[in-house]
């Protein structure tokens, strides 16, 4: 498999994009990976890249996107934070990657287990993983269920992937929100901001809205 080129790249609609990922999401669950040879790509992408897909993701060590996706050097832009959070460096990171770049589709991917998730059920205070923890807290608040408090943490697994899978909703819509750059985009399709969660027990992940 060869690395993408501006002629391939160009030809990637947002909906192929998304096929793309979910196809090497598949041969990644079923350990058929595709045949490329990595270091040819590095030669191929040495005067440039033409990535197809921006993934925003947590830094868990289980989660890296190239690998859950089978893609190889230069298919994908890779953004990475605890949480999968945005912020503004995180929001120009993605608008050179998809307006400069060429990038049809963003992914904010969360997944189950989350730690910083957990942390922020928990009201966790460490440093400056404080402030990174507060931006996951409207998600905690938003799920009303279990109204226990004592159901409320790190140790109810149903609840802290319920809190994941809004987070990443709310982080689309702030992403909507604080990019006018990212929307127009969006609303003229030439990009579509999509949500995903990667289960850590199988390899699998579930895309939505």
């Amino acid at each position: 498999m060869k690395a993408h080129t501006k002629e391939t790249q160009a030809a990637i609609t947002p909906l192929i994009a998304i096929e793309i990922l979910k196809d090497g999401n598949r041969r990644f669950v079923k350990s058929q990976h595709a045949d490329r040879d990595l270091l040819e790509q590095v030669a191929d992408t040495a005067t440039g890249q033409y990535p197809f897909a921006t993934i925003l993701s947590c830094i868990d060590s289980r989660v890296s996107a190239e690998l859950i996706f089978d893609q190889g050097v230069g298919d994908i832009f890779s953004a990475r934070v605890a949480g999968n959070i945005v912020n503004e460096d995180l929001l120009g990171s993605m608008e050179f990657a998809c307006k400069l770049a060429g990038t049809k589709l963003i992914v904010v991917l969360g997944h189950t287990s989350c730690g910083a998730v957990k942390g922020a059920c928990d009201g966790a205070q460490l440093g400056n993983l404080t402030i990174l923890l507060n931006k996951i807290q409207p998600a905690v608040e938003a799920i009303m269920e279990p109204a226990d408090p004592g159901l409320r943490n790190s140790k109810n697994a149903e609840f802290v992937d319920d809190v994941a899978v809004k987070n990443v909703a709310m982080t689309i819509e702030n992403i909507r929100h604080m990019s006018p750059v990212l929307k127009e985009m969006e609303d003229s399709d030439e990009i579509k901001i999509i949500g995903g969660m990667y289960d850590i027990h199988n390899g699998e992940v579930r895309f939505f809205d």
